[in-house]
């Protein structure tokens, strides 16, 4: 099994619906998510996939979080904008933009230096609907 892992960067301001405590006020983030991406075989040119084209996809994924207000921004406007669910969502957006055989091992998202959360995706399964 070869890895290769990528480092995307973005801000964002939300708020933690049914969260007793100060997270519950709108306040922002610098996150940093780590995205581990992984295949049983190296393409042609001796790569699990170029970089260029990991930094690409993941742009198309983050841009669309980066200086928003999460909590109006799908899916955020239903499940809450956690870190483990931010980290779940960049990871079935990947998933769903990498050529055969490569998938996502795990995404991690930052939300501070040394707070942050880990998801491993299953196979075959994308999260749905509300969640904390």
């Amino acid at each position: 099994m070869h890895e290769i892992t990528l480092r995307k960067c973005f801000s964002a301001a939300h708020n933690l619906r049914e969260y007793r405590g100060k997270c519950e006020r709108l306040h922002g983030h610098n996150y940093r998510v780590d995205i581990v991406l992984c295949s049983e075989r190296l393409n042609a040119t001796g790569m699990v996939m170029d970089f260029q084209e990991v930094k690409r996809l993941a742009a198309l994924v983050t841009d669309k979080l980066d200086h928003a207000y999460l909590n109006e921004v799908a899916p955020f406007d239903d499940l809450n904008p956690t870190a483990e669910n931010i980290a779940c969502h960049i990871a079935d957006e990947m998933a769903a933009r990498l050529p055969d055989g490569v998938s996502v091992k795990s995404v991690t998202c930052w939300e501070s230096e040394d707070c942050g959360a880990t998801c491993v995706p299953q196979p075959g399964r994308r999260r749905k609907g509300k969640s904390r």
